[in-house]
């Protein structure tokens, strides 16, 4: 299937999208060499041993008076990344913003019908990046963030409804 190409009010238009492909190209091809969004990490307790303290379990948002607040991770016991910038939770890949989605895919599951577990840890440990999973989840929100940033500067798309097309 060829690409779509938006029409827009002035053909000029057309540089300000290739400009923008060329951008998000960056972000998303590039996402686990940018710098990590600058997240606080909020510890409880002393970290000594970082092939521990960074395993995770199941993410979680934060709570603040009973209410679930999404400027807070809770990544493990001992470990809550604050300071999420609610528009990174405005870019959604498949119903569902990206840093959701990491948040749900970088859990320790265990099917139910064959017994398998799946550890994201496993590839922590094995390649000895202790905070790869903390860096990516950073990284997601600031490739979130860019990508808001890029797609709302789009000039306004001149779409015609299939009941107005000649």
């Amino acid at each position: 299937m060829l690409p779509r190409i938006p029409l827009t009010k002035e053909t000029a238009d057309f540089w300000k999208f290739s400009r923008a492909g060329r951008e998000l190209a960056h972000w998303h091809l590039e996402y686990e060499t940018i710098d990590p969004y600058p997240l606080q990490e909020q510890k409880d307790g002393l970290f000594t041993d970082p092939k521990k303290d960074y395993l995770v379990t199941k993410m979680q948002f934060g709570r603040k008076d009973k209410q679930v607040d999404k400027t807070a991770i809770v990544y493990n016991s001992h470990l809550t990344l604050c300071g999420v910038p609610l528009e990174a939770y405005e870019y959604v890949v498949n119903g569902k913003s990206a840093v959701e989605w990491i948040m749900e895919r970088y859990q320790v599951t265990v099917d139910k019908d064959s017994g398998i577990r799946n550890d994201p840890n496993d590839w922590v440990r094995e390649h000895d990046q202790p905070r790869y999973i903390v860096d990516l989840v950073k990284r997601v929100v600031r490739v979130s963030l860019e990508t808001r940033k890029i797609v709302n500067s789009l000039p306004a798309l001149n779409e015609r409804t299939p009941s107005t097309r000649g």
